[in-house]
């Protein structure tokens, strides 16, 4: 299992929707819940050092799969396996306090992704330089742009070494010097043999990022590739 960095068997994810607040009679005659099958007997295994691209149109189940992936979310069945420390930007807002500044949030959002306060303490200042935002960094988190507060995450994320890493296409933002950072550091990654895996529907991007292609729609693979469809 050395070799394997991600694996799913048999995995499925239900939710329950619901439609109305029940009243107590219905909640014991007829239940007005409903369930959705997000995903459906998933057997995916992505070994060390791969660069993997999922796409796959909206409500497809790429968004439930990588949840599942970061441990944001667990199976309704099935087993999942993941080795070494999983980082995602999926959402921008987790781990990150409103009303405090850039300069703490690092602190909290380095902290809940598994580094050590004297790692942050260590690389602090590298992580404010890459942000390209240093001169907003004391000021209120609520006050950053969705662009901001990506680079912020992204920054956070690529110098807390993780060995698996979750992004999607958005995290190429800014100008033209921070985008050529960032290929640049995901260029050491690639080299450092990290595994990536890419959530987008931009076949550009995947092809410049990704050596393997795997299509999701309706809650099942529906290709798995070296060549993107």
């Amino acid at each position: 299992m050395n070799n394997i960095a991600i694996q799913l068997s048999n995995v499925t994810k239900m939710y329950t929707i619901h439609h109305e607040k029940p009243t107590l009679v219905e909640k014991f005659i007829k239940r007005k819940d409903e369930k959705f099958t997000a995903l459906q007997n998933i057997n995916l295994t992505i070994k060390t050092g791969e660069k993997v691209g999922i796409t796959g149109p909206n409500g497809s189940g790429k968004t439930t799969l990588l949840k599942i992936i970061a441990g944001i979310t667990t199976p309704s069945s099935g087993k999942f396996y993941a080795n070494g420390k999983v980082i995602s930007l999926i959402d921008l807002e987790a781990g990150f306090h409103p009303d405090l500044s850039g300069y703490h949030n690092i602190y909290i959002n380095g902290l809940i992704i598994g580094m050590k306060k004297k790692e942050i303490n260590h690389k602090i200042n590298k992580i404010i330089n890459f942000t390209d935002i240093k001169q907003f960094i004391d000021t209120p988190f609520f006050t950053f742009s969705q662009g901001m507060k990506l680079r912020l995450g992204f920054s956070i994320a690529l110098f807390s070494n993780p060995d698996i890493l979750l992004l999607d296409e958005n995290f190429a933002v800014g100008d033209a010097d921070f985008q050529k950072k960032t290929k640049k550091k995901i260029k050491e990654f690639k080299n450092k043999k990290k595994t990536i895996i890419i959530v987008s529907q931009w076949k550009k991007f995947l092809q410049d990022n990704c050596n393997r292609f795997i299509s999701i729609n309706n809650g099942t693979i529906k290709s798995d590739s070296k060549k993107l469809f």
